[in-house]
């Protein structure tokens, strides 16, 4: 297990897009600062939205574009194989890898959220439940995205992963207009068929609640709740899904 835990840790830091990512996270919280001196709007809201939009999408890049290529690296430096050689079981090789991005995720949420809140307060702006619902669901999501990339790159490759990745994100989250405009076929069939891709589909449009902030729509606690544990199942599904697709993988030594 250790062995896991140490070569994830050296690919992460090795891998450029972190530092690009840092850097470009750096130049963002200059950019917003200036942004904030020059805007003629509201203040408040700028502040709001934009920070919590650049928590999610230094997110999304960081799982899409570092995540993606760790399963690709340990086969091409040939170190999947002196790991899957000791007494471990492939889950236990998935599923540790995936605990340890998760804490590096957790932990780049959390010191984005902190430094986030902190703006919040020093401005003299209220942190309401549903900031701190969102900042929550978009760690959520995160997760969840993680176990998807994960999912695919257990049978594609590095490109088609970022590509199907990118897609899904930004289409389940808009999957509510989709079947709107399914419904108006009135085709029962097609009707059925997109409820049964609504039930399969990550959550990511029900986790989305960052949109509403500055709406009079609040949520309940049953459906913080519900949404929650339907992440973890999802979470489940689709480990027992990259499992059993890298447990009959083949590697060529």
């Amino acid at each position: 297990m250790l062995n896991i835990v140490i070569n994830t840790f050296k690919e992460i830091v090795r891998n450029k897009f972190l530092y690009l990512i840092i850097a470009f996270w750096i130049v963002f919280i200059f950019f917003s600062i200036f942004l904030w001196k020059l805007s003629i709007w509201d203040d408040e809201k700028i502040i709001v939205d934009f920070w919590i939009a650049m928590i999610e999408i230094f997110g999304l890049v960081g799982v899409i574009f570092i995540w993606s290529q760790l399963l690709f690296k340990e086969i091409d430096w040939k170190t999947i194989f002196l790991i899957l050689s000791k007494p471990i079981k492939r889950y236990e090789f998935i599923l540790w890898k995936f605990l340890w991005f998760s804490l590096v995720v957790f932990i780049m949420v959390l010191v984005q959220s902190l430094i986030y809140i902190s703006i919040l307060f020093f401005n003299s702006i209220e942190i309401t439940s549903l900031i701190l619902i969102s900042l929550f669901f978009i760690l959520l999501k995160l997760l969840i995205l993680i176990w998807l990339v994960i999912f695919l790159s257990t049978f594609i490759s590095t490109i088609l992963t970022i590509i199907i990745s990118i897609l899904v994100y930004f289409i389940w989250h808009m999957y509510s207009l989709i079947l709107d405009h399914v419904n108006k076929i009135w085709n029962e069939v097609v009707i059925f068929i997109s409820k049964i891709i609504q039930i399969i589909i990550p959550p990511f449009e029900a986790l989305n609640t960052k949109d509403y902030i500055w709406s009079m729509v609040s949520f309940d606690f049953n459906y913080i709740i519900f949404n929650s544990f339907y992440s973890i199942f999802y979470l489940f599904i689709t480990l027992a899904l990259a499992s059993i697709i890298f447990n009959k993988k083949t590697f060529e030594n």
